[in-house]
């Protein structure tokens, strides 16, 4: 790990990465880690899992906000580039109220056909009856947990954007930078200060001034190169306390006063959408499947920015 930022020919020093997180199952609790391992449709394990209705329709918080309070906890040596699970290898979730789930992390063979999350329609593997009740009984519908099936199945990105790129189950792309900057000016202008999990990042970046992130079209981590695809327009989640799953009005009604669409593009027609965020793709290739990691602490390098962001893709 690195203890300084140090110079470097290949670029801008912009900060250095604070935090990582993955999300397992889509829409639950986080896990923070100290290393990730890269693929590119994400971290791995990075929204692997998605809990359907009866129609197999993805839930998210937006409709279901109790489903922050199911924590996800993943095998130690889950997270290592070269892990792989055994029979024995289980995700254990949690939830108020409700008896441990053990999730096995061999691949369950039966399949779940018409499994839709937004415009993404195909199968995933179902991870039968005891997950289906846990999560019936905790969200108080008809569900089932369901994991994508990379072997048979897809999710291209949007091809505007990021054209030969694919997703799991994350809401549009691979991976979401935001940096502590940005946080940091947003707190300033709240009542009551949110944290960092009320927007679901995977890369908190720390050192770089606010919104930095608007403008990175190509930053370099690790040797690894990312590039910036579009700001993340934000739902109701980030007015979701991640403690209690209660909503309420903040911050989007202050972000809506600064960082709407509006106000950070007058000359474009308003589409009442509001930004906090930079979506990513990994722009390296991997072979065979094979994955590398970065850490807390990598130096953050600009390869690529925009002058301001009235050029910024949304």
């Amino acid at each position: 790990m690195e203890n300084a930022l140090s110079p470097s020919p290949a670029g801008e020093i912009a900060g250095r990465v604070a935090s990582l997180y993955v999300y397992p199952i889509k829409s639950c609790r986080g896990i923070s880690l100290s290393e990730a391992s890269l693929t590119p449709t994400g971290f791995r394990w990075d929204r692997n899992w998605l809990i359907v209705n009866s129609k197999g329709r993805g839930l998210t918080q937006r409709v279901e906000p109790k489903l922050s309070l199911i924590e996800v906890e993943m095998p130690k040596h889950a997270f290592a580039q070269d892990w792989e699970p055994d029979n024995n290898s289980n995700m254990v979730v949690r939830a108020p109220g409700m008896d441990v789930l053990m999730v096995s992390l061999a691949k369950p063979e039966k399949i779940a056909d018409g499994v839709s999350v937004w415009e993404w329609f195909g199968s995933a593997l179902d991870e039968g009856e005891e997950a289906s009740n846990w999560f019936t009984t905790f969200v108080g519908k008809p569900c089932r947990l369901v994991r994508f099936d990379s072997d048979s199945e897809t999710r291209p990105v949007d091809p505007n954007y990021a054209p030969g790129h694919f997703a799991m189950f994350s809401d549009m792309y691979p991976f979401l930078l935001i940096s502590q900057g940005s946080l940091d000016a947003l707190n300033e202008l709240l009542k009551k200060p949110v944290p960092i999990s009320r927007f679901r990042p995977n890369i908190l970046v720390d050192g770089c001034e606010p919104f930095a992130e608007d403008l990175w079209t190509e930053i370099l981590i690790d040797n690894f190169t990312f590039h910036g695809v579009k700001l993340c327009s934000r739902c109701k989640v980030p007015t979701i306390n991640q403690d209690t799953g209660i909503g309420g009005e903040e911050p989007i009604e202050t972000l809506r006063s600064f960082r709407s669409d509006k106000v950070l593009q007058p000359q474009k027609k308003p589409q009442g959408k509001i930004y906090f965020g930079q979506n990513m793709v990994l722009k390296d290739g991997f072979g065979d499947g094979i994955t590398k990691t970065i850490e807390i602490g990598d130096s953050v390098f600009v390869l690529g920015k925009l002058s301001s962001p009235t050029e910024a893709a949304t």
